[in-house]
């Protein structure tokens, strides 16, 4: 959430810093502003609103003249958008201003020790904290009053700050908020996320944890909070600018769906070698494997929809126990981690904040943690014990979709291989599992371009109020995307619940023409799931079946089926998925929504 772009160069910094904020606006935001330092002064412009607004008042930036800037796209935490919650913010006199993306979580006591001290405050912010402190403790010095000010200030940050004093340079700083640097020969820029400058650099620096960085035109020093300064490498980014385009697509997401099945290739098939699965991520020997005791896995979002599947396809197939658990709730409940656990952390941005707290939980406590992640070089990327990359490539639009199949194809192979070197999985059923997951990408393409049968039956529930998903096991994990995609997108109340529990409350709510979306590709579980289909069926819902190709007995509870190919039922996430994505988009395509930038909602949460 939020977007930081600052730019110190040869050219002008507004067109630039304006273009990088472009590339963020999937993270989510209410407003936007830009402080362009134009050779006198800082000057400020700010809007409510999409970027849209600040590109048509600054004139495309050309009315804000200046080499060195800083920009920002804010979702509102303290304080409603407004003009003056918006960012950048400034000390009294303008000479500080400072972006941040974060919570400071002693701006109050902070707050009041300033406003006792003199200073007045103009927004709700806990921003505005920040430029008053740092006004406060600047001396002449840029660098002594930020490693003051991040000595005080409690919670996490990623900050852009500019100093009158010193025209040719920025400063930015880290903690537990994601910030990248980059530079090419024009000049040097700093970013929330590589998509933002990636058209200018392809060489970029992670900033860790409570780092400060100190650029100028032609080059960068970086430095703990204590003033010592450290040594970077550049990581180089391999994949392609243009992935972060539509590219002829109306949206993101509906590109994003469409590259699924290359997703799934590129994640799946460098593994498998001379029909051996080799993850060398997990920088584990067979001997570990096979001494794991439980695995807990933690997630949010879709992440952790994803983890519930692994944790059928993971008990089902290496006879391993798994938990899991919402990052947000996981360190809070005081887990139990016994000997011979490990923790595996599922994130696309790999910056999710719970998960990332969840992950040091578990390192404090002595654990291995396994990181599933896409970012190469996130903070979960570098702080997990071993990695395992879906290499999904940039996903934009807020709503998953082909980072959560790269995330359950990463689970199903870190299944098998457990299962395998447990002695689970014997060499004819290997073989076929295999051979099924080699299929997956055309089976997923087969069902992408089914799309015109979908989008006709989405046309009729537009005007929905409620729709239920409901499902058995995996089903049920397969339900609770589906579920997810439809509310996020389109604003549809929907729910996702296991179908056994109908009978425990959920059927109340069923009535005279409410949608039921009921998941069934379990043959063991198939006349159990028809069994609750004809029950919601007979109070009045329309039941949309998804289910195999076998299943032709459906037909009698459903009103309107889609079959998808026959796989390995532990795979059959990764083909009901699709016509449920699918689903989602057309329903808020047509009701006119913001399908890439659905309201409220942000594409990394960074904050608690």
């Amino acid at each position: 959430m939020c977007g930081i772009v600052g730019y110190i160069g040869t050219k002008q910094a507004a067109p630039i810093i304006l273009d990088g904020l472009s590339k963020l606006e999937y993270r989510g935001y209410d407003s936007a502003g830009m402080a362009i330092y134009d050779g006198e002064k800082i000057n400020i412009t700010k809007s409510v609103g999409r970027l849209k607004i600040l590109e048509n008042l600054t004139h495309g930036g050309e009315t804000m003249s200046g080499v060195c800037g800083i920009g920002h796209t804010r979702w509102a935490t303290h304080g409603v958008p407004s003009n003056v919650n918006a960012h950048p913010h400034f000390n009294t006199d303008g000479t500080i201003t400072v972006v941040h993306n974060g919570i400071i979580e002693n701006y109050i006591q902070l707050r009041q020790m300033l406003t006792d001290k003199g200073y007045q405050f103009v927004s709700e912010t806990d921003t505005e904290v920040l430029a008053h402190l740092l006004d406060y403790y600047y001396k002449g010095n840029p660098m002594e009053a930020m490693t003051k000010v991040l000595h005080r200030v409690e919670g996490s940050y990623a900050l852009g700050i500019l100093f009158a004093d010193c025209p040719d340079q920025i400063f930015a700083a880290r903690k537990d908020s994601p910030l990248v640097v980059g530079q090419n020969q024009d000049g040097c820029f700093i970013a929330s996320d590589v998509p933002a400058i990636l058209r200018y650099t392809r060489k970029v620096y992670y900033v860790d944890n409570q780092e400060i960085v100190r650029l100028r035109v032609d080059h960068m020093h970086f430095y703990t909070v204590d003033e010592e300064e450290i040594h970077k490498e550049p990581v180089t980014i391999d994949w392609d600018a243009n992935a972060a385009e539509k590219a002829g697509y109306e949206h993101f997401m509906l590109k994003e769906m469409y590259e699924q099945p290359k997703t799934v290739t590129d994640t799946l098939l460098p593994r498998i070698k001379d029909n051996d699965i080799v993850i060398e991520g997990l920088n584990m020997t067979d001997e570990e494997l096979k001494g794991i005791k439980k695995i807990h896995i933690v997630a949010c979002g879709s992440a952790y929809h994803a983890g519930m599947t692994g944790k059928y396809v993971i008990e089902g197939l290496a006879r391993i126990p798994v938990e899991v658990d919402l990052a947000s709730e996981f360190r809070y409940r005081n887990p139990i981690l016994e000997e011979g656990g490990m923790v595996v952390v599922i994130s696309q941005s790999g910056e999710t904040a719970d998960t990332l707290a969840a992950l040091r939980e578990a390192k404090a406590r002595g654990f291995k943690v396994l990181g599933i992640v896409n970012v190469v070089g996130s903070s979960i990327a570098r702080e997990a014990d071993n990695v395992m990359y879906t290499w999904a490539g940039p996903e934009i639009a807020v709503a998953t979709t082909k980072a959560y199949s790269a995330q359950l194809v990463a689970l199903y192979l870190l299944a098998i291989k457990l299962g395998r070197v447990r002695g689970a999985i014997r060499d004819k059923e290997y073989a076929s599992m295999l051979g099924d997951l080699r299929c997956l990408p055309d089976q997923i393409e087969l069902l992408l371009n089914n799309k015109l049968k979908i989008q006709k039956f989405a046309n009729r529930y537009i005007g929905a109020k409620d729709v239920f998903f409901i499902g058995r096991g995996i089903d049920y994990a397969i339900s609770l995307e589906g579920s997810l995609k439809l509310k996020e997108i389109s604003y549809i109340h929907s729910e996702a619940y296991a179908a056994g529990e109908l009978k425990h409350g959920t059927i109340s709510l069923i009535e005279e023409g409410t949608l039921v979306a009921a998941v069934s590709t379990q043959p063991d579980l198939y006349a159990k799931t028809i069994s609750n289909m004809v029950e919601v069926k007979a109070r009045g819902a329309f039941v949309l079946a998804v289910t195999c190709e076998e299943n032709k007995e459906i037909e009698k509870a459903a009103d309107y089926v889609i079959y998808i190919p026959e796989t390995n039922p532990f795979f059959a996430n990764s083909l009901a998925i699709i016509p449920l994505q699918l689903f989602g988009y057309y329903v808020a395509v047509g009701k006119g929504c913001d399908v890439d930038k659905p309201r409220n909602l942000a594409k990394s949460v960074t904050v608690e």
